[in-house]
């Protein structure tokens, strides 16, 4: 009994030791034909089994890593609980797959899992404070996009991409996404299939994989409502904009922003920003949207939830900074490292090379670059703008103000008179203004002389189809009328008149509407003449 207890409890560190002490133990046992020993032979073996000592092995597996790095540490054991070891230190985190969600410098260093009380070999993580050399952008899509749609990415590299190939990360698989550019390529778009997993991870490199790009990762949800990261991941210090979106429609009128389960914000419209981001506020965010579809005759809008978005906001890679004297500096970069200007087409950036001075005007940016890596681009610099630019703006700005406010108030104005002659209370004068003539040859108007008091309201002398040919209309004398007839006027030179009016069945002090002949608008007439305080026997002859 002594002999297998002896096996069991020592030291082994390796798998071939563990098959040589059951070898050795089972010799033993066997030369001493002891019996109650071979009971034990079965947990042996499976006591052998479990004491294989794990491994640590990285998805997707990324020959080189950079700041901002998203990938995932599996401890290969078939044990339920893992523990895990950073630099000596335990984490809190137990279980196979170890989520590495924005690589960092807090993140390098030594990683040991331990399952069964048998630990790993260490494997080691160092995140470069750089970017890769090539950048990898969303065209078309969103960080979090609906569960079977597709974005399109795009592929830029400096110094080409011929031979360029890209991989998509889903679950844990890795698959290769063949490009098909010419050599002397730079850029290239793409397509890959329909998203159908809660995560994909996206990045290009070269055929030895020493060259590569950053990562894009697109999410996944079910609902009509989602939470995006712009910039993702957002940067220690800078700007973070969350937006909270439903897809078929941009009327939201209200959104209100979640962090951890607790209510942070609540803004008009669709769009909260942090100026500032710090490492401290990135954890899981989720908004609710109130919002309306653009056809909805519904009054009462929707109210919907996002699903949970895990928001990072990581440290800040090295940046390359740029003078106003057209100098390109990064003191914290390693040695052998050139720089490189970019002036803005006003699209994109082209790149103007290491030798380039600033000797137009534009909107530059420098980076320092040294084979595979890079720095972030420094910040803007417009560059041969006037001095008194801002000054000459101002004033622009304040001129067109100006003649804004002007214009307004001659509207306002003008505005305020027509409503008052439109009104209720208006005055025969006031009327006679505001109706004019359009005389035929110089398409101008000309204001109706005003009438007397009590006289008759303006007849348009003008029928449809019709020309006018003296301009002027005869006083209308009642002597010869026929009782019960009122004729016609007749108009200078014109050859057809109006019909006579009937006297039968008008109303006791009103003579009713003149019916023109042909008149554009069918049926329609003008309004009834009053009687009351029309003048002797002659009706007034109407000017012109």
């Amino acid at each position: 009994m002594n002999i297998c207890l002896s096996c069991l409890v020592s030291d082994h560190s390796s798998a071939a030791q563990s098959v040589c002490c059951v070898t050795n133990s089972l010799v033993s046992v066997l030369a001493m034909g002891g019996g109650k020993c071979l009971l034990l032979l079965p947990g042996f073996l499976l006591l052998v089994t479990c004491q294989q000592k794990p491994k640590v092995t990285m998805l997707p597996d990324l020959k080189t890593i950079f700041f901002g790095d998203r990938f995932y540490l599996i401890c290969n054991s078939d044990a339920v609980s893992v523990k895990w070891f950073l630099n000596g230190t335990e984490q809190e985190f137990r279980g196979k797959k170890l989520k590495i969600p924005a690589a960092g410098s807090k993140t390098s260093g030594l990683y040991v899992c331990e399952s069964n009380g048998q630990k790993s070999e260490d494997f080691t993580i160092q995140a470069h404070e750089y970017t890769p050399i090539a950048s990898l952008i969303l065209s078309t899509g969103q960080p979090v996009m609906e569960k079977k749609g597709s974005v399109i990415l795009t592929l830029v590299n400096d110094d080409g991409i011929g031979g360029w190939n890209c991989w998509v990360f889903r679950g844990e698989t890795t698959k290769l996404i063949k490009l098909n550019v010419r050599n002397d390529s730079v850029s290239v778009s793409f397509q890959p299939n329909s998203l159908s997993v809660p995560e994909t991870i996206f990045w290009c490199s070269d055929k030895t994989r020493k060259y590569r790009s950053n990562q894009i990762t697109i999410r996944t949800t079910e609902k009509r409502v989602s939470l995006e990261m712009y910039p993702f991941p957002a940067l220690d210090g800078d700007k973070l904009t969350l937006r909270c979106l439903v897809w078929g429609t941009n009327h939201v009128s209200n959104a209100e922003f979640f962090k951890d389960n607790s209510s942070i914000q609540s803004v008009d419209g669709s769009t909260y920003e942090i100026k500032q981001a710090k490492e401290s506020e990135g954890g899981n965010y989720r908004c609710r949207a109130k919002f309306r579809y653009e056809d909805q005759t519904l009054q009462t809008p929707h109210i919907l939830y996002s699903d949970d978005q895990e928001v990072l906001v990581q440290e800040q890679p090295l940046r390359a900074k740029l003078t106003e004297n057209g100098e390109c500096s990064c003191p914290s970069c390693a040695g052998g490292m050139s720089h490189r200007f970019y002036k803005h087409n006003g699209v994109s950036w082209t790149m103007l090379g290491s030798n380039w001075k600033l000797d137009s005007t534009g909107t530059y940016q420098c980076r320092f670059v040294m084979d595979s890596m890079r720095t972030l681009p420094s910040s803007s610099f417009d560059y041969g703008e006037p001095a008194n630019k801002n000054q000459f703006n101002i004033v622009i700005i304040i001129i067109i103000a100006a003649l804004i406010l002007v214009v307004s108030g001659i509207f306002l104005v003008i505005h305020g008179k027509r409503r008052n002659s439109r009104s209720g209370n208006n005055t025969i004068d006031a009327h006679y203004e505001e109706v004019a003539l359009k005389t035929r040859g110089d398409e101008k108007y000309e204001t109706l002389a005003k009438a007397k008091e009590s006289e008759y309201d303006t007849i348009n002398p003008e029928a449809s189809g019709e020309q006018r040919k003296g301009g002027e209309y005869e006083a209308l004398k009642k002597e010869g009328m026929q009782e019960g007839v009122y004729h016609s006027l007749q108009a200078h030179g014109g050859d057809e008149g109006y019909e006579a009016l009937k006297k039968e069945g008008m109303q006791e002090g009103v003579y009713h509407s003149v019916q023109v002949h042909g008149a554009a608008g069918g049926d329609g007439g003008y309004e009834a003449l009053k009687r009351e305080g029309i003048k002797g026997d002659d009706y007034q002859t109407l000017e012109t």
